[in-house]
């Protein structure tokens, strides 16, 4: 990584907005290019919750509109869910300050949530599958070719270990993913963004944050235990977080126990991997997001 959080902080003097945005377009970037997230001609929809995430993604988009030598259109979207005191103005406001085009999907989520969810249990899956229906439908009316979600690094690291802890399944959240029926791709530019940059460039910024009464009110959800989890391992072992990332980008398919995967059963010559899988192993390794800076479009 070309520049560390303690890079940005020198000495006493607070970061500017400017200087912590700075690693998150480039990681951003990085992203984007490794996946193929957009190309040219694209209609992206920023699905933008009013949180510091959503918020952080459509600068980043708009900052790559201004900057990538492709061409391609940003529509933000919003869906209101119906929450108590959800100050409906906010966004719009906002929106309109930017010059973004926008659209406000009004669909009362939160009372199917709330009458379906039996008491003691958590609202987040059902609500998921709801806000999932909605966006999707709704980029499919305005010819979105692009679903563009503000999930970071912890979000799809979170998702590991909650399949891996929960769930008995080895999974994460991909950085690109076509839905079931084929008529959208889901993005998620901030892959490689650590949480605790975008939160530092929200708090620069003064986002007008609107906090979620569904998630944000539920007590000891376990994805929160997994998210301490992480943290402490990244307090403790700085970058540890950036190395299973990583290793998520290098699956010896051998070295797992998915016969469906592997196989396992035909095995009678000298594999592809054997034995060799482990000759290359580093465990100091090189940086996640070498190179970054070298991105032409992120001058």
């Amino acid at each position: 990584m070309t520049m560390t959080q303690t890079e940005i902080h020198t000495d006493s003097a607070p970061a500017s907005a400017a200087q912590l945005f700075r690693p998150i377009v480039r990681a951003a970037g990085q992203a984007i290019g490794d996946y193929r997230m957009i190309g040219d001609g694209d209609r992206v929809m920023v699905c933008l919750s009013g949180g510091k995430d959503s918020y952080t993604l459509l600068d980043v988009l708009l900052h790559l509109q201004a900057k990538a030598p492709i061409r391609f259109e940003i529509v933000a979207v919003n869906l209101d869910q119906g929450q108590p005191g959800f100050p409906t103005d906010v966004l719009p406001r906002y929106l309109r300050e930017l010059g973004v085009p926008f659209d406000i999907i009004e669909q009362d989520t939160y009372r199917v949530v709330r009458e379906k969810t039996p008491e003691g249990k958590t609202t987040c899956g059902l609500c998921s599958r709801l806000r999932r229906g909605a966006l999707y439908r709704h980029a499919r009316e305005i010819g979105a070719t692009r679903i563009a979600l503000g999930h970071h690094r912890e979000d799809i690291l979170e998702t590991l270990f909650m399949n891996m802890l929960f769930g008995a399944r080895l999974a994460a959240m991909p950085p690109k993913l076509q839905s079931d029926d084929g008529s959208n791709v889901v993005i998620r530019p901030l892959a490689y963004v650590p949480e605790q940059e975008i939160g530092a460039y929200a708090q620069a910024k003064a986002f007008p944050i609107i906090p979620c009464n569904l998630c944000s009110s539920q007590p000891n959800l376990q994805r929160e235990v997994v998210g301490q989890m992480l943290a402490g391992w990244e307090r403790e072992h700085p970058g540890r977080l950036n190395n299973i990332l990583r290793s998520l980008t290098r699956v010896n398919s051998s070295h797992l126990l998915d016969r469906d995967l592997y196989d396992f059963a035909g095995l009678g010559q000298t594999p592809l991997e054997g034995d060799r899988a482990f000759d290359s192993e580093n465990y100091a390794g090189r940086e996640f997001l070498s190179g970054l800076s070298e991105l032409p479009l992120l001058e």
